[in-house]
C-alpha cells in the first residue's frame, strides 16, 4: 500500500493506493484524485522547468519548461540536456527551444519573451 498526497487540486487529499488490488485508490474526494493515484504508481510524469544559456540579450539565461509532462525516470537526463542548450535572442514565449526532449516526444519551450 502506497500513501500519496494528491496534487491535482488544492484539497491535498491523502491517497492510499493498493498496488496488489489493481491500484485501487481510497482517500480521494474527487475522480481526479483516483486518476492521479493510479498514474503516479503506474506511470509517474512531471513537467520540467529550468533555464538555458541566452546570447545576445541583457539577461544571461532564458526560463524554459516542457510543453507537457515527461516520464519521471527521464528527468535527470532531461535536466542534463538543458546544460547543453544555447539560445540566441530574441526569444518569444512559447518558442520551441529544443524539440523532442530526450526522445520523450515533448518539446522544451521558452516561458518568457526576451528581446536583444
Amino acid at each position: 500500500m502506497k500513501e500519496l498526497i494528491c496534487i491535482v487540486c488544492p484539497n491535498g487529499c491523502r491517497l492510499r493506493v493498493d498496488e496488489k488490488n489493481g491500484c485501487r485508490v481510497t482517500g480521494n474526494s474527487c475522480p481526479r484524485g483516483e486518476e492521479y493515484g493510479k498514474n503516479e504508481i503506474l506511470h509517474p510524469v512531471r513537467v520540467l522547468t529550468g533555464t538555458v544559456r541566452l546570447h545576445g540579450a541583457s539577461l544571461p539565461r532564458c526560463p524554459v519548461k516542457t510543453r507537457g509532462p515527461i516520464p519521471k525516470e527521464k528527468l535527470p537526463e532531461a535536466a542534463r540536456a538543458l546544460c547543453r542548450v544555447d539560445v540566441e535572442a530574441p526569444v518569444q514565449t512559447g518558442d520551441v527551444v529544443l524539440a523532442d526532449l530526450c526522445g520523450t516526444g515533448v518539446d522544451l519551450v521558452a516561458t518568457r519573451t526576451i528581446l536583444p
